[in-house]
């Protein structure tokens, strides 16, 4: 049974969805993405065959480099057997080099995709409603009773709970100690002219092709916010990279906002609660829920119902022992 108040600007629901093997500054390989990448891409194409509509597309990532500097580290990198199988030798920028302004050179990372996170979660939800497993209501925590050894909540009883709150889990009075950050990010929607490009984009923050043929533009990093909405100072940011970046004029169509689950050591939240052993977190994939989702899920499901043990470097007890 799933309870949730369907919010409109979660991170999921704002997010492109990318799935990128190779990021920072210093091109450095996403944390365990030899595992990740393979098993994210099963399980979203097992998730389109269960709800009936495309959700994953293969699509590499341009990188822009700026200087000689970047361009040696990038072709020392593909000198790296560890890194080979997720940059090409050469890059192909095709449409993009007629929309973006010029730059010193492009690298092109592979095994790269793109997740339709808003579809997933709109078909999704559908889904189990039909299957009558949706309670469409705010969680109370007041109306969890645990006075016995099944936890039981207003009308429904279970053996376990496992909160999923994102960023909103700070108010969780179970688990609202773990060292969540929380960053807000903000993105446009923007439409170019001409045919799309069949590749993502990183030159200074990422352009992302929709499949309606408009852009996801973003994102930003805001540590210190009011609130989850929209805000003048970080439209006028975005347009500033646009401004850098395109050479072409471009439509703004939409300005959205959301705040990212993140944790102090870039890890997800996986584990039980240490006084209640039926109450379970599955938080923290912060900006990397579309490719360690589907991995950890898999790994919370197994530690759930065969009892395998959390891999230490998500399991939240890593604070707990910190603390004492």
């Amino acid at each position: 049974m799933v309870v949730d108040p369907g919010l409109e600007n979660t991170a999921s629901k704002v997010a492109a969805g990318i799935i990128n093997p190779i990021t920072g500054r210093r091109f450095v390989k996403s944390w365990r993405i030899d595992d990740l990448v393979p098993f994210a891409r099963q399980t979203y194409l097992d998730l389109e065959v269960l709800l009936g509509v495309p959700l994953f597309k293969s699509r590499n990532i341009l990188r822009t480099l700026h200087n000689p500097t970047e361009l040696n580290h990038w072709m020392s990198r593909l000198g790296d057997p560890g890194f080979e199988p997720y940059m090409l030798p050469e890059s192909d920028p095709g449409r993009w080099t007629s929309l973006i302004q010029a730059v010193y050179a492009f690298g092109e990372a592979t095994q790269a995709g793109q997740v339709n996170l808003s579809g997933l979660l709109l078909h999704f939800r559908h889904w189990i409603q039909t299957h009558h497993l949706l309670i469409e209501d705010v969680f109370d925590y007041e109306d969890l009773d645990r006075s016995s050894d099944m936890l039981r909540y207003r009308d429904w009883s279970a053996q376990s709970i496992v909160f999923c709150e994102g960023y909103q889990a700070k108010h969780n009075p179970y688990f609202g100690n773990l060292p969540y950050e929380g960053a807000k990010g903000e993105v446009l929607h923007i439409s170019l002219p001409g045919p799309q490009p069949d590749k993502m984009l990183r030159h200074h923050f990422f352009l992302v092709p929709q499949e309606d043929g408009t852009y996801w533009a973003g994102s930003n990093y805001i540590w210190r916010y009011e609130n989850d909405q929209p805000t003048p100072e970080s439209r006028a940011w975005l347009i500033g990279q646009l401004e850098k970046v395109l050479n072409v004029p471009y439509e703004i169509i939409d300005h959205k906002a959301a705040i990212r689950p993140t944790v102090k050591d870039r890890r997800p939240l996986l584990g039980v609660h240490p006084e209640f052993p039926n109450i379970f977190i599955f938080n923290g994939l912060g900006t990397k829920g579309a490719s360690q989702g589907p991995f950890f899920a898999h790994h919370m499901a197994n530690y759930l119902t065969a009892h395998s043990p959390i891999d230490p470097e998500v399991d939240i007890r890593r604070f707990h022992a910190k603390n004492h």
